[in-house]
């Protein structure tokens, strides 16, 4: 994939925060706007040490409610962490996302799942089984089809329960917009990341 030099939109600096945007971040950490740590602080969660947030809070009215949701999904969602991530990831794999594979490889990582469990995501579904299966192939199918079949939110609500079920769809539909957006306005991945395989 091919970025141009300047990205369309650019994350907030330091002197762009003001209330509204730090009350946005603010709903993704479940703190009040006045607790999140300054632009320019060092701390861990400086707002500038995340650009997604940064090129969100552009638009912080829409921010605060989309991140509301979204941290609820990450954090309070009933789904696994292992299949809403593998779920992610073939998003992000099928979207061609730089970004959210390499920020989904570390959140995978980092909540366990093993690494050649990540690198296996790019030959198929064929090598793995039970509900990581399902997930994938249910997955490819609404990133195709803009919907699950009957028979795959039946296999779905059997194997995962309803709850779950529902969540899967909103996890592809929204890393689905989101990988739209920052593809749209340039957004790099962090240096380091996981390079996304070759499709």
């Amino acid at each position: 994939m091919t970025h141009s030099t300047q990205p369309l939109l650019a994350p907030l600096t330091a002197e762009e925060w003001g209330d509204d945007e730090y009350a946005a971040f603010g709903a993704l950490l479940g703190l009040p706007g006045e607790k999140v740590p300054r632009a320019g602080s060092g701390h861990a969660t400086d707002p500038l040490n995340f650009d997604i947030i940064g090129l969100l809070a552009r638009h912080p009215k829409m921010a605060r409610r989309f991140l509301t949701f979204n941290g609820w999904l990450l954090q309070r969602g009933e789904l696994p962490l292992r299949l809403r991530e593998l779920a992610i990831l073939r998003v992000a794999y099928t979207r061609r996302s730089e970004f959210f594979w390499a920020e989904h490889t570390k959140v995978a990582t980092e909540g366990g799942m093993p690494p050649e469990d990540i690198a296996r995501l790019a030959h198929g579904n064929d090598e793995f089984t039970g509900a990581d299966r399902l997930v994938l192939e249910a997955t490819d199918e609404l990133l195709a089809r803009g919907r699950a079949d009957p028979p795959t939110w039946q296999r779905l609500t059997d194997e995962l329960g309803t709850h779950q079920a529902m969540e899967l769809i909103f996890v592809v539909g929204t890393y689905a917009m989101l990988a739209m957006a920052f593809q749209t306005w340039g957004l790099m991945p962090p240096p380091g990341g996981a390079p996304l395989p070759d499709d």
